[in-house]
C-alpha cells in the first residue's frame, strides 16, 4: 500500500470522481472538496501528502488558494498540482509563482495525472545524503529537512529544498536545464525547461540577501552552485 493521502479540491463532480478512481486503483487515499474553504479547512485537519487543485472555480480561485497554502506555515510544505484547462505559457508560470510544484492541463489521462503525482511526491520526500551540508553559514540538514542561513531558519518549498540539496552536494559545476530536470525533478516528468528558472528565481529569493549570489546563472548552459564569484 501507498497509503500517501491526496487531497482533491474541485467544485465539478464528474473530475473529482474520475481523478478519485485513478488514485484509489493505485493505492491512494483520496479526500475531496468542492470549494476552496473547504479545500483548505481539509488541507489543515487532515495534512494530505499533495493537493491537486482546480485553477478555476467559484468564489476563491485555486490560485488564491495555492498562495494561502503556501503563506501559512503548516500547510507551506505540502505539495500542490494545479487542474487547469489554460495552457497558455503565462499561466503557468503564474501557478508556479503562487507556490504549485506542478500542473496539468485538462483534458488529461488519468496514467499521466498518476504519474505526475508520483514525481510529485518523490521531490517532495527525496532519497539520498542524510549527512548536513554547510557552505558558507547556509546549512542544510536532511534529517530534520531544515535550511538554516547564518543560524536563522529559511522557508523553502519542497522542490527549492531538492534543487539546493542538489546544488549543495554537486557544488562548482554547470548544469544544463536539462540535467536539473533529470536530477532534480526525475527522469520521466512532463515539465518544461522553463519551469527550472521559475523555481531557481523562488530559490534565490529563500535564500535572502546573504546566500543568494550561491546559485549562478551561467549564460548559454544553465546554472551552478559556486562560493567563487
Amino acid at each position: 500500500m501507498s497509503s500517501k493521502t491526496v487531497l482533491i479540491v474541485d467544485d465539478e463532480a464528474s473530475i473529482r470522481e474520475m481523478i478519485a478512481v485513478a488514485l484509489e486503483m493505485a493505492d491512494y487515499r483520496v479526500l475531496e472538496a468542492d470549494n476552496a474553504q473547504t479545500g483548505h479547512a481539509m488541507a489543515l485537519d487532515q495534512k494530505p501528502d499533495l493537493i491537486l487543485l482546480d485553477w478555476m472555480m467559484p468564489g476563491t480561485s485555486g490560485i488564491e488558494l495555492a498562495r494561502r497554502l503556501k503563506r501559512e506555515e503548516a500547510t507551506a510544505e505540502m505539495p500542490i498540482i494545479l487542474l487547469t484547462a489554460k495552457g497558455e505559457e503565462d499561466n503557468k508560470v503564474q501557478g508556479l509563482e503562487a507556490g504549485a510544484d506542478d500542473y496539468i492541463t485538462k483534458p488529461f489521462s488519468p496514467r499521466e495525472l498518476v504519474a505526475r503525482l508520483k514525481a510529485v511526491l518523490r521531490r517532495a520526500t527525496p532519497p539520498g545524503i542524510e549527512e548536513a551540508v554547510e557552505v558558507d553559514g547556509l546549512r542544510l540538514d536532511p534529517s530534520s529537512h531544515r535550511v538554516t542561513s547564518n543560524g536563522g531558519a529559511l522557508e523553502i518549498g519542497p522542490t527549492e529544498y531538492r534543487l539546493l540539496q542538489f546544488f549543495m552536494t554537486h557544488q562548482e559545476r554547470a548544469y544544463t536545464r536539462s540535467q536539473l530536470l533529470d536530477q532534480v525533478w526525475g527522469g520521466n516528468v512532463y515539465v518544461e525547461e522553463r519551469t527550472v528558472d521559475v523555481h531557481i528565481r523562488r530559490l534565490r529569493k529563500s535564500l535572502g540577501e546573504a546566500h543568494q549570489h550561491l546559485v549562478q546563472t551561467v549564460r548559454g548552459t544553465g546554472y551552478r552552485f559556486s562560493i567563487r564569484e
